[in-house]
């Protein structure tokens, strides 16, 4: 219940930033240039919070329906104008001062993730150290070159400090189609260059697990089966286990670290084992009656004991990555750039049917994610809003009625054409748009539901 209350205030937490962003943009350059705004609403619907500025009496709205936004300014062809603000209305604009205010959305989305990422590289994040611990036999991976203990220093050109940085990367290149220059560290230590083929490459942007389709694991520390809590009258209390037991053998089978001894007691819910154990020095068998727990439909072990990790273990696997504020700038503005690229190359591919429609997400794989990131943390929350943000951008600047590339769209034939185009045309083509929305919306929804139904 508590998981579903942070995933439901972090969603709604996060279209609230971003919808207020995107829409400020409209406001704020439609007020330097000399626009009257009337309204300027955070959601549909009806108003749960409103209050009237000092400035042209504009209502600053939150609406019921959080699922959007809008900027309402004075417009001749939505209600009477009076003489004296003739000037100040939408519809008398130049165009170019009618296409700032359309493009200031998007562009302030942009801008809010090149700040998001800028305050994430400057205040410093950790990640996984890309560390290869395992490269599958007959893989993409092992064809390449790699081997086991590379530590990936690049991709194309591009620093690579985490495991993150390498998925992002590989993601991005992987729209391109083209042959990939991996730079890497060997285990002793001598830089050496790995090459993926870029149709290989091309093919793996289509599932979402881009390592796992090259054939890499990361390499990671193996965690000694120590106990390290025991949960009061639950199995592994029952049969006496104490903290800093070090489990050695599982009905006799040899157990060499936590995952191990995790993944057995997880195959035998309700079942007896014999756990052997080294006490201070001394060896005990305990007889243990595993527990169980329902876990999506299948019925999984347990027996109410945590792991004790030794200090330090995880210091060799993590990375620390930090840039000055000039430099992190730079990192920003092209982390932008490069995630608005590969949206956009991806929406092509999957319009043109060179990738699944199960690469999009819709509002409750985005409400999931929402809620996983706050929990993990600001800076993970911050990542994932400036990437939010940027799908944002993308989605608005594409040429369909009723986005804000729509109307950029009119005003590019409006410039060719040298007057506007006539109103009937325009609500036809708003109600082509919503038509579009509306599918792409009822397919974001399935895909999500499908996921969730495995």
């Amino acid at each position: 219940m508590e998981s579903l209350i942070t995933t439901i205030l972090s969603f709604i937490l996060a279209l609230g930033i971003l919808i207020t962003v995107h829409e400020f943009g409209h406001f704020w350059v439609a007020r330097k240039l000399g626009v009257k705004v009337l309204r300027f609403s955070v959601g549909f619907g009806k108003p749960v919070l409103k209050r009237i500025g000092k400035v042209d009496a504009t209502e600053y709205v939150v609406a019921a329906i959080p699922l959007g936004g809008y900027v309402k300014m004075l417009d001749e062809r939505e209600a009477e104008v009076q003489p004296q603000e003739l000037d100040r209305a939408f519809n008398r604009q130049s165009l170019k001062t009618r296409s700032a205010i359309v493009v200031a959305g998007p562009a302030f989305n942009f801008l809010f993730a090149v700040l998001a990422f800028w305050l994430v590289l400057v205040s410093g994040e950790s990640g996984s150290r890309p560390w290869v611990g395992e490269v599958a036999k007959d893989s993409i991976a092992e064809a390449a070159g790699f081997s086991v203990d590379d530590e990936l220093l690049a991709v194309a050109d591009r620093p690579t400090p985490s495991w993150e940085a390498v998925v992002y990367a590989l993601l991005r290149e992987s729209v391109e189609g083209t042959e990939l220059v991996v730079n890497v560290q060997d285990r002793d230590g001598n830089p050496r260059t790995r090459v993926i083929p870029g149709d290989a490459l091309a093919a793996l942007s289509d599932g979402g697990r881009i390592l796992e389709g090259l054939g890499l694991t990361p390499k990671r520390p193996r965690v000694p089966p120590v106990i390290g809590q025991v949960v009061p009258e639950e199995s592994a209390d029952r049969a006496g286990l104490k903290r800093g037991d070090l489990v050695l053998t599982v009905d006799g089978k040899p157990v060499d670290s936590w995952s191990g001894l995790v993944d057995i007691i997880r195959a035998h819910p309700g079942k007896p084992l014999v756990l052997e154990i080294d006490r201070e020095g001394r060896r005990l068998q305990l007889p243990i009656i595993v527990g169980s727990r329902d876990e999506n439909g299948k019925r999984y072990g347990r027996i109410g004991a945590g792991v004790d990790i030794p200090e330090g273990l995880y210091e060799e696997y993590r990375s620390e990555y930090r840039l000055g504020p000039v430099d992190a700038l730079e990192a920003s503005i092209y982390k932008t750039w490069d995630m608005s690229v590969f949206m956009l190359r991806m929406l092509g591919r999957m319009l043109t049917g060179k990738a699944s429609v199960e690469n999009l997400s819709g509002p409750i794989s985005i409400a999931q994610t929402a809620g996983k990131t706050a929990s993990y943390g600001v800076v993970y929350f911050l990542k994932f809003l400036a990437l939010v943000s940027i799908s944002l951008g993308v989605l608005n600047l594409l040429p369909i009625p009723v986005l804000d590339g729509g109307h950029l769209f009119y005003f590019l034939v409006e410039a060719l054409k040298g007057g506007p185009l006539s109103e009937e045309f325009q609500i036809q083509g708003q109600r082509v748009g919503m038509a579009i929305l509306l599918a792409v919306m009822i397919l974001a929804f399935y895909v999500d539901i499908s996921r969730l139904l495995g």
